[in-house]
């Protein structure tokens, strides 16, 4: 449909002089060799004045048809990388009353290949062009570049391919018959920052009157720019992208007859990096240098380092916001498990059990000593009982799956009807209880005595307690899977357990203890109740995650608040005893803990009604949905940023009901790194997703402090990418990509965010923090999820300086 509304629109506007045949751009090819094996394929395009040709990258499928180029299938040939094209020029253009980036009078385009036989390049290039008042229907050329491999030549020309006779310009006089030029000389090596990182470098000493190439260029018609590889397929981890540490000189290069960045007399290429458990670190560096006259044949240069010194160390960058993210994760499950088998204990399955479980061990046992050991195997046979199931969570749903728990929304849609029946449940509605053939088996195999004994006496108290401990261990698995990955599961059942063991090699060691523990009653069966709450309120989550992740709009921030209003206003005037569930005791009088619990719980839906009206609720940040996603206009606190920075204006475009506190951002990487460059600005690029709750932590906590949005708002360009957006990409945008060893297929706008993060960044975690110069190079250390709010405005900080320090070069 697009194809045709370009065609109607150049036949249209084109009436005028429908009576001569225009062509307003020849196009030539030429291929160069780089080496023996190597080309960098050259398709220019000659415009006729007054005519521009669209880039291949345009802000919008509504517009013109971008330039394409594809390449037939040809097992000889590897392309590397994709077609490049020197920076566009971005302007209005009348025909489709849009701004659009395009190429005027001439513009090159190149392909880097590599064959492993003589061979013939084929294949087309799909384009459009226009002037102010008309455009021309899209039109395919046919190029054919003719390429011979010659191993033994350290240079081989390229063949010339033209669709006019004009010729091609000279190349640069690449160095041979001159004997072996070897102007510079590498050594490499491993160091540690003052941050304790492990740094890769690579030191090159530069003969007089030659220079090294710069890795960043500002065009791929010249030289090749200096490459520097570090191998990661080891298990090796790159820490950000590989820096130039040195002074880089920009001036005329003669070669090339243009303006260049290089390095002279001496470089050093830093890249940092956190050792796998291979004990070496390979690599390599290509290059290629130049004096005024010649330049040498791109060459590469291998290394391999001995890492043994650095394996089974931690390396931690302490001056980002993602320090011992990780570690604080795993213990944090590890006490929310903790806590839960603290819960379990106190619930009517599993209390009553503590005396007459102690009590067998010690009367049956022919020692005090006999007694103890049995109580002790006891704890941990549940231990490795509950551990066990965290593993098997693991091993079924795998690393993979387990990471995607937290933006598929069948998965969030199912937990949440989950913790629904499991609420229902212990208000008393029915009981979830497994197989009572499964708790007769192992109550028999109990009776055998022994270790073999002992051990199924435990299972049996897993099997009989389900009723109480099924609920809680399944909200566990799930956030235990969905925030810690492929650990979360054997951390959250390692804690879980501990604490249901706890008590019973306790009251073993001193039974005298048993008399403290106060008597089984009704309100065990409170417990239960309460939980229940707890539970209605957390499957509430799931079901925000599912809503926003499709963006459907039916959980909106204020009814969110609203129902957690109602479920802990509920809970405090059951704790007050004004109503009764089923199975409840009779309740003559209120217990002191009781009513500090009520009056806790009551203080807290107080705390929760604000919320209805913009109040940030800090406290449960993350759990609701954003304060941009509410039912008034803009979003709750929306004029936020404008009170900050005194000024609301920013990109008409870009102001979105999606952008936190009322801030400008984008929500398109290309969108907003154009913009960064018309302002001037670095990009600060945020991975995000619907349903990560430490991003909402992040927006909520530190950058609604006034200095972080402060500096949100006037130094930097915010990019938001969704990882979990659901909007079908074009499908001429769906492809086939490797991420790790598994191929996927980029379906999604989510899915070619989250291929964005891995494949450039080596990380698919969120919230993922990066800043970036106007090429897309990473200025410092990347940040994640941290509270610390001075250590984020630092982290903001020393980003803008390493931009604006780039920038004076």
């Amino acid at each position: 449909m697009r194809v045709l509304l370009a065609i109607f629109l150049g036949l249209l506007l084109s009436s005028n002089s429908i009576a001569q045949i225009l062509d307003p751009v020849s196009w030539k090819f030429n291929s160069e060799a780089i080496s023996g094996n190597e080309y960098l394929l050259k398709i220019e395009a000659k415009i006729d004045q007054g005519w521009h040709l669209y880039s291949q990258s345009l802000p919008s499928d509504e517009g013109p048809i971008a330039t394409e180029f594809t390449f037939d299938e040809n097992p000889s040939v590897e392309r590397i990388g994709k077609v490049k094209e020197p920076k566009a020029k971005t302007e209005y253009d009348p025909n489709f009353d849009m701004d659009l980036n395009f190429f005027s009078n001439s513009v090159t385009f190149s392909q880097r290949v590599k064959i492993s036989a003589s061979t013939t390049v084929k294949g087309n290039v799909y384009f459009m062009v226009c002037n102010d008042k008309m455009c021309l229907p899209p039109e395919e050329v046919l190029f054919s570049f003719d390429l011979e491999l010659n191993e033994s030549s350290e240079n081989v020309e390229g063949s010339v391919v033209e669709t006019n006779d004009e010729q091609t310009s000279a190349t640069p006089n690449f160095s041979k018959n001159q004997g072996i030029l070897q102007p510079v000389k590498w050594e490499f090596g491993l160091s540690k920052d003052e941050n304790g990182v492990v740094q890769v470098a690579a030191e090159a000493v530069i003969d007089e009157g030659w220079h090294l190439y710069s890795m960043n260029l500002p065009s791929d018609d010249g030289p090749i720019a200096t490459e520097f590889s570090v191998d990661t397929s080891n298990g090796l981890k790159l820490v950000g992208m590989a820096i130039e540490d040195g002074e880089l000189i920009e001036k005329y290069d003669p070669n090339f007859m243009m303006d260049l960045i290089f390095f002279e007399n001496k470089a050093r290429l830093v890249q940092k990096v956190k050792p796998g458990n291979s004990a070496t670190i390979k690599g390599y560096v290509y290059f290629m240098a130049c004096d005024d006259e010649k330049c040498t044949t791109p060459e590469e240069v291998a290394f391999e380092l001995d890492a043994s010194a650095f394996l089974g160390k931690e390396i931690i960058e302490e001056k980002g916001p993602e320090k011992k993210k990780a570690d604080r994760s795993i213990l944090a499950i590890f006490i929310a498990g903790f806590l839960g088998g603290l819960l379990a204990l106190l619930t009517p399955c599993v209390f009553p059990m503590i005396p007459l479980t102690v009590s067998f061990f010690t009367k049956q046992s022919k020692s005090k000593a006999k007694g103890l050991s049995n109580a002790f195997i006891y704890g941990i046979s549940i231990i490795l009982i509950y551990v066990v199931l965290g593993y098997l969570t693991t091993v079924i749903f795998g690393a993979d799956a387990l990471n995607a728990l937290s933006t598929n929304v069948w998965f969030n849609l199912s937990f949440f009807i989950l913790f629904v029946i499991f609420a229902i449940s212990f208000f008393g509605a029915f009981e979830i209880t497994l197989p009572s053939s499964w708790i007769n088996k192992a109550d028999s195999a109990a009776d055998k005595g022994g270790l073999i004994g002992i051990f199924f006496m435990a299972f049996t108290l897993s099997l009989v307690s389900f009723s109480c401990t099924g609920p809680i261990i399944g909200t566990l698995l799930v956030e235990a899977a969905v925030n810690g990955g492929v650990a979360g599961p054997l951390m959250g059942m390692f804690g879980f357990s501990f604490a249901l063991a706890l008590p019973f090699a306790l009251f073993a060691a001193f039974p005298g203890w048993l008399n403290s523990l106060p008597q089984s009653g009704g309100w065990l069966n409170s417990v239960k109740v309460v939980l229940g709450f707890l539970e209605l309120a957390l499957a509430l989550k799931f079901l925000s995650n599912a809503d926003l992740v499709v963006q459907a709009g039916l959980l909106s921030r204020e009814l969110f608040i609203a129902i957690w209003i109602g479920i802990f206003g509920m809970l405090s005037l059951y704790l007050l005893g004004l109503f009764k569930l089923p199975h409840d005791s009779p309740m003559d009088r209120l217990s002191v803990g009781r009513m500090l619990f009520a009056t806790i719980t009551l203080i807290f839906t107080f705390y929760l009604i604000p919320g209805l009206w913009g109040a940030p609720l800090k406290l449960i940040s993350g759990f609701p949905p954003p304060m941009f996603y509410s039912e008034a206009p803009n979003g709750v606190g929306a004029s936020q940023a404008a009170v900050v920075t005194g000024s609301n204006e920013g990109p008409g475009h870009s102001q979105s009901a999606h952008c936190p506190h009322g801030l400008n951002c984008f929500h398109d990487y290309d969108e907003g790194m154009a913009y960064a460059k018309e302002v001037g600005k670095p990009v600060m690029l945020d991975f995000t997703g619907w349903a990560c709750v430490n991003c909402r932590k992040m927006e909520e906590q530190v950058w609604s402090d006034p200095e972080v949005l402060r500096r949100l708002s006037n130094d930097v360009v915010l990019v938001s990418l969704y990882v979990d957006e659901k909007i079908e990409l074009p499908e001429e945008e769906q492809r086939e990509v490797k991420i790790g060893e598994k191929n996927k297929r980029l379906e999604t706008v989510g899915n070619k965010w989250s291929y964005l993060q891995a494949s450039k960044f080596g990380t698919n975690s969120q919230p993922y923090y990066v800043i970036l110069d106007h090429e897309g190079n990473q200025l410092h250390e990347s940040a994640a999820y941290d509270p610390d709010i001075q250590l984020f405005v630092d982290w903001l900080d020393r980003g803008v300086k390493a931009f604006k320090d780039k920038a004076a070069l």
